[in-house]
């Protein structure tokens, strides 16, 4: 059997693609730490490394050529893949959910509220001893509230949901453009600006180790709960038939995927198309069964986001581009050919 009539029939194992996976994006995390505007070899990276992790001696580097790689690069790279396994299996939760295939994490107002609280950091030093980052995880979880208690109102149903999202998105995006307008001066809007469009530059490793471990808590309790999205995909009635209980699933799901991307938002900035185009690609290649989706789609957007936002640092150094502009640039296009094989399949 030829591959094209496997990869649009799903046929594909799902664990085997996991793992080579897994591989290709252990490749790319060593690759990837040796691009940068210092000049530094990718021998004096590696060995950096070795140091690091007692595999070698000294380096024989600069403290500064050091941190750089360990402090700077590293973990710069490993945010990247967190952030864009956690936007991938988010995505994948919310179109089984929501039966969209358009949905993707920020639709339930996440990222606006995390905008919103953002700015009201910066720009006007509400709440500023909570950071940024925990201004913009305050700012998340309060959308959220907002979007449930408008859904809820509504009587709860999967177009109510969405509804509210949109309104709450909607809201808090004019909200923060209004902030911006009255309150920040040219500097502070240019980086406010620059951070809404999605940025990994001030990844650190605590960012690391939260975004990380909300993915695997998360990732766990998905795969637990595979069969009850399995269900869901034909409907919320035939999901009940199937012994699932909708409503108290439902709520579940929802509130973990607000809880991690609003993690992600806090240490990343809003960065868009990861959860809607990833899970495309991953049903294409192994079918619609969750049990296999989640993990695949996880490692498809590690590599993506990984990718991107090296793209974004190195190729047009010195300037940075956010790597929100990096994804939507790639992930349009790859969107497009997803949507134009699907309909050439049927």
């Amino acid at each position: 059997m030829s591959p094209r009539p496997m990869a649009r029939s799903g046929r594909f194992n799902a664990g085997l693609v996991t793992a080579v996976g897994v591989v290709l994006l252990a490749v790319s995390v060593v690759t990837a730490i040796t691009f940068g505007p210092a000049d530094l070899g990718v021998g004096q990276v590696w060995s950096v490394l070795a140091s690091r992790l007692h595999l070698a001696g000294d380096p024989g580097l600069t403290t500064l050529q050091v941190a750089m790689v360990w402090q700077l690069r590293l973990p710069r790279v490993l945010l990247a893949a967190a952030c864009g396994a956690s936007l991938s299996i988010c995505g994948v939760i919310m179109q089984s959910l929501l039966r969209n295939p358009l949905a993707e994490p920020y639709l339930l107002g996440v990222s606006s509220g995390a905008s919103t609280g953002a700015v009201l950091v910066l720009v006007l030093g509400v709440g500023s001893a909570l950071g940024l980052s925990g201004g913009a995880f305050v700012g998340a979880l309060g959308a959220f509230a907002i979007m449930l208690a408008l859904a809820g109102l509504a009587g709860g149903t999967t177009d109510k949901i969405v509804l509210a999202g949109v309104a709450v998105t909607q809201g808090f995006s004019a909200l923060t453009s209004f902030i911006i307008m009255v309150g920040a001066d040219a500097n502070t809007t240019r980086g406010v600006l620059y951070w809404l469009m999605g940025s990994l530059a001030s990844a650190s490793w605590t960012d690391v180790a939260q975004t990380a471990a909300g993915f695997a808590v998360i990732m766990v309790l998905a795969l637990g709960m595979a069969g009850s999205l399995d269900a869901f995909t034909f409907g919320e009635r035939q999901a009940a038939s199937l012994g699932v209980a909708v409503r108290r699933t439902r709520v579940t799901l929802l509130v973990l995927t607000a809880l991690l991307t609003a993690v992600v938002v806090a240490s990343s900035g809003a960065i868009g198309f990861v959860g809607l185009v990833l899970p495309h690609m991953a049903r294409m290649l192994v079918g619609s069964r969750h049990r296999g989706v989640l993990p695949v789609s996880a490692v498809l957007g590690a590599i993506f986001l990984l990718w991107a936002d090296t793209i974004a640092r190195s190729a047009f150094a010195p300037l940075e581009v956010p790597v929100g502009v990096i994804t939507a640039m790639v992930g349009v296009p790859v969107f497009a050919v997803l949507l134009s094989r699907r309909r050439g399949s049927r």
